[in-house]
């Protein structure tokens, strides 16, 4: 029955989550509310692993959340739904959509997608960023002891590297995983 749920969960991220893995946190958060296979602690976890290893976000969080719900099976299922129902629409529309894209609908069309995709990505920063930087979720009554320093200070140390440094992106992928482990300890 797990695998059942996993499809039709990761089939609805795949059909509606258009704009890529960053659309797709805010049907992770509903998933976690309505299944109780994560928290949104793991999210963000979930988001720095799949960032952190190569592949698209989205496909790289739906073989994680897959594989820890119903192991190396459930990953799978978890994988090929999220990516069938993107296949399905390239194949369907590839060969019609250069016959059909100086249509005024077919512009119309994407012209109304590009601001929903929009607010997809910037409620998936604004969870992450919440849960990063607001320690309590924000239920303190005091802001500055509410606030994660040590999220914001590396945010604030690592923005500038990458702005000044101009290093490769795995530099500071494995500096950011070994501040953090660090941090942890």
């Amino acid at each position: 029955m797990i695998y059942l749920r996993l499809a039709a969960e990761f089939l609805k991220i795949g059909l509606f989550a258009i704009g890529g893995g960053l659309a797709s946190i805010p049907f992770l958060y509903d998933m976690a509310e309505q299944t109780g296979w994560f928290t949104g602690s793991d999210i963000i976890n979930m988001i720095a692993i799949s960032e952190s290893t190569p592949g698209p976000l989205g496909i790289n969080m739906a073989t994680y959340v897959g594989y820890t719900v119903g192991g190396p099976v459930g990953g799978v299922i978890a994988t090929l739904c999220t990516v069938i129902p993107s296949l399905i629409t390239i194949i369907a529309i590839a060969g019609v959509l250069n016959r059909y894209s100086q249509n005024g609908w077919v512009k119309a069309a994407f012209t109304g997608i590009r601001p929903a995709v929009t607010a997809l990505i910037v409620s998936a920063f604004l969870e992450v960023a919440q849960v990063a930087f607001i320690g309590d979720g924000g239920k303190s009554s005091w802001m500055f002891t509410a606030i994660e320093w040590k999220g914001v200070v590396l945010f604030g140390i690592m923005f500038f590297l990458i702005r000044h440094l101009k290093k490769h992106p795995i530099v500071y992928l494995a500096a950011s995983a070994v501040i953090g482990v660090l941090f942890s300890m």
